[in-house]
């Protein structure tokens, strides 16, 4: 088994969440922009290893050849004494641009496989499970024992520790390292100088300069066979989840290579062309590459020799079952493909995934006939088609996009499927992905159509679980979706929006600010006041103490005005440096901008970012203690996470209560399609008790006037039919505007092909009359500003009677 590092943080219950890059060390002679150690792998010649020696795969990601004349690749135990000393490989020769260069280093007594010919030798025994190795300039010793010293030692090119290695690059070694599994940078060789997140573990893939793989140059191996042997493709797949052969090595498996994955995790997939008669049992399997270009073509009759391995995305998905060292013999070309199996409506099963209580499902047989993921897994690597399919989430940025195959499950207003409860999944929601680099999937929209059939392999990965890989796409039905403009407020009504704004910070590029703002004044028919979630400190990401948002400001309300929209003012609490959560350095925080020809702001003095405001009772009413204010900024339940900021505000007179919130984000929960189900949401917790604080505070302010007029808002990262929704509203002291829609228009946020609510507006009962909208601008279009929809309210704060609303 092996387990990767994913591409983002794993979510469950759906939804996405805007990743912290992670701020970097001190950079070992900068990240390597050209020669880097691509593979580590001291398992060499291992009881269990298949290959007898361990190696070190060094590669070029620039466009010239690089010298190694002079350098050396050198090794240093995982757990360095006084006396351990670091043992020298010497270096000739270059690496190709975009080549390999292989050092084969000790031999063992296991293994039965050789290495492909090195491109240098080495005696180092090197640890299977933890150790360093670094490319350095010059055969000198280095010298250093610790990461920092490493670090500030000009002669290292490039280092990796792997295991439990105290010698490593930024956050943490690679881990996964052993007898049967090295440590491997991604096929981009992508080098941020932290080994944990640059190395995965995975079967060694040693390649050399001339591009030769580990094949059968070992006399005692017994070479590629040219008869199938007694495995078969559904053998290694089995009747659950995972095979019953993981870890065991398999020869001459038969099958057609019905795919080619030239990017990314590369490999191939291969079906059998005389299937069982048991619908559990897949007769499709990827056969992984790893580093190496796959050499064979679609339509290839091949047996493939190598070890079935139970490869997990990340610790709470579930697994890919894959051949992996793999040898390939070619019996024949040109070989007509097995019919894909049809996703539809009628062959999609209605029921989503079996129970386990909240354990793993890996061990249950499966039920295609009663469980989409169970269907799913049952055609896990094997040929599927579906037809006129409409996208549901739009295309991404990595080359993405989701379509239903079930277009009349929950579909939305616009074209969407509708997320509506954690008991009733979308299972006809599904992933393409284009494996023809020459042929780009459209840029398509929520509500497009994939007209026509749309041909691949079926895969699995960590971002939205069941994908299918495309070897011939549709051609994308434009239907106009169009980015709605809600109405303009009347005299008396106050307009009063929230917009989470996605990370906007004054080093911005002058269009993200620009589309904002047209947002605000067009799209939203500039409302009196927009409660803002996701503005940034000045810098930005830049972490030096940094905290103010006046630069930041001034270039969004400036283009406001530049779009048409009025003048803003603003006001918000700077949060204390680095104690708000959000991405490191960017001091995240909650921002009211508000039209001061249509109202006016009560400043209050006393906020800060650690003071408590209060509500006080006056013979006017209710007031607050400060104004800007903070929710209980102290409770442990803000701690790491964005504190409510509050503002009283006066519209014809009369107070109006604004309390702008960004709850914590569903980061870490297990996802939907995980292995785990039902799937823990463990950041729920956190943000029942913000929601707790929210409700608390405005009950405080109703117990001194039960009409005080009170809207509650922003991005409570939760569903309306969440437990964070049930605090938030405890006592009906707020009330959820977005369960008064119509069904089919309660979203805001689109994630991973479900249209689901993220963003909330709460009104008291004392606000009688009022008018709802959310208005879909980003969520569901490929290029968007920001991830969310704004929503706005209309509020007739001099009205009694009872609310209405009205719609596009």
């Amino acid at each position: 088994m092996r387990i990767s590092t994913p591409r983002s943080v794993l979510l469950a219950g759906a939804v996405a969440v805007t990743l912290s890059a992670t701020a970097l060390p001190a950079a070992f002679a900068a990240p390597s922009p050209t020669a880097v150690i691509s593979e580590v792998y001291g398992g060499g010649g291992n009881s269990g290893a298949s290959l007898t020696r361990d190696f070190v795969e060094l590669a070029n990601a620039g466009s010239a050849p690089y010298d190694l004349s002079g350098f050396s690749v050198q090794y240093l135990p995982g757990a360095p004494s006084a006396g351990s000393l670091w043992q020298v490989s010497a270096l000739t020769g270059a690496v190709a641009p975009g080549g390999r260069y292989l050092v084969a280093q000790a031999a063992g007594t296991g293994g039965t496989v050789a290495l492909p010919t090195p491109d240098a030798t080495g005696t180092v025994a090197m640890s299977a499970a933890s150790g360093t190795v670094a490319l350095v300039s010059g055969t000198t010793p280095l010298t250093c024992r610790t990461a920092a010293d490493c670090a500030a030692d000009t002669r290292v090119v490039d280092l990796v520790g792997y295991g439990s290695a105290v010698v490593r690059e930024g956050g943490g070694p690679a881990t996964g390292a052993s007898a049967t599994a090295s440590v491997a940078r991604a096929a981009s060789l992508a080098d941020t100088d932290d080994n944990a997140a640059d190395l995965s573990a995975a079967a060694p893939t040693p390649v050399n300069a001339a591009g030769e793989t580990s094949g059968g140059e070992d006399p005692g191996d017994p070479g590629n066979p040219t008869e199938p042997g007694t495995v078969r493709v559904h053998d290694v797949q089995g009747t659950t989840r995972v095979s019953p052969l993981d870890g065991q090595a398999v020869t001459g498996v038969p099958g057609v290579v019905t795919a080619v994955r030239t990017t990314g995790s590369r490999g191939f997939w291969i079906q059998d062309t005389s299937p069982d008669a048991d619908p559990r049992t897949s007769e499709g399997v990827l056969v992984y590459t790893g580093s190496a270009a796959p050499t064979v073509a679609v339509g290839d009759s091949v047996l493939v020799s190598g070890t079935v391995d139970e490869y997990y995305p990340s610790a709470t998905t579930q697994s890919v079952t894959e051949i992996t060292a793999p040898r390939t013999t070619v019996l024949s070309k040109g070989n007509a493909l097995p019919a894909p199996a049809v996703l539809d409506a009628a062959s999609v099963p209605r029921g989503y995934v079996p129970s386990a209580g909240g354990g793993s499902i890996d061990a249950l047989p499966l039920e295609p006939a009663a469980y989409a993921l169970d269907l799913y897994e049952s055609l896990e690597g094997t040929r599927v088609q579906a037809s006129d399919t409409r996208v549901t989430g739009a295309t991404t940025s990595y080359g993405e996009v989701w379509v239903t195959v079930e277009p009349r499950q929950n579909p939305t207003r616009r074209g969407g499927t509708l997320y509506s409860s954690y008991t009733d999944q979308n299972t006809g929601r599904i992933k393409v992905m284009s494996l023809d680099p020459a042929r780009p999937l459209p840029v398509a929209n929520v509500g497009d159509v994939l007209s026509g059939t749309t041909t691949g392999v079926l895969d699995y990965d960590s971002f939205g679980g069941y994908s299918l890989q495309a070897t011939a796409l549709g051609t994308r039905t434009d239907r106009h979706l169009k980015r709605e403009v809600t109405r303009k407020q009347r005299g008396g009504e106050l307009a009063v929006a929230t917009y989470n704004v996605e990370n906007l910070d004054a080093l911005d590029a002058q269009d993200k600010f620009d589309t904002l703002a047209k947002g605000v004044a067009v799209n939203l028919s500039a409302p009196d006041i927009v409660s803002l979630e996701e503005i940034q400190d000045d810098n930005g990401a830049v972490n030096d103490g940094t905290v103010g948002s006046e630069a930041t400001l001034k270039r969004f309300t400036d283009a406001i005005v530049a779009a048409g929209g009025p003048r803003y003012a603003w006001r918000y609490i700077a949060p204390q440096d680095g104690k708000d959560g959000g991405e490191p350095g960017g001091n995240i925080r909650n921002v009211f901008l508000f039209n001061p020809a249509r109202v006016s702001f009560v400043d209050r003095a006393g906020g800060d970012a650690t003071t408590a405001v209060k509500a006080v009772r006056t013979r006017h009413g209710v007031t607050l203690s400060a104004s800007p204010g903070r929710i209980s900024p102290a409770n442990e339940a803000w701690s790491d996470s964005r504190k409510p900021l509050v503002g009283e505000f006066r519209f014809h007179g009369k107070p109006v209560f604004v309390v702008g919130n960004h709850f914590t984000s569903k980061g870490g929960d297990q996802p939907l399609h995980g292995r785990y189900q039902e799937p823990s949401r463990s950041s729920e917790t956190k943000r029942v008790q913000q929601a707790a604080e929210v409700n608390t505070f405005v009950k405080s302010l109703l117990a001194v006037d039960k009409s005080a007029q009170v809207i509650a808002l922003g991005d409570l990262n939760d569903f309306a039919f969440s437990p964070t929704m049930s605090a938030l509203t405890a006592s009906k002291v707020l009330k959820p505007l977005i369960t008064t829609l119509p069904a089919n228009e309660q979203y805001s946020y689109v994630y991973e092909g479900n249209s689901q609510t993220l963003d909330h507006i709460l009104t008291s009962p004392g606000i009688r009359r009022l008018d709802y909208d959310v208005v879909h601008i980003n969520a569901e279009f490929a290029d968007q500003a920001s991830d969310h929809d704004p929503q706005i309210v209309r509020v007739r704060t001099d009205a009694s009677g009872h609310g209405h609303h009205d719609h596009h």
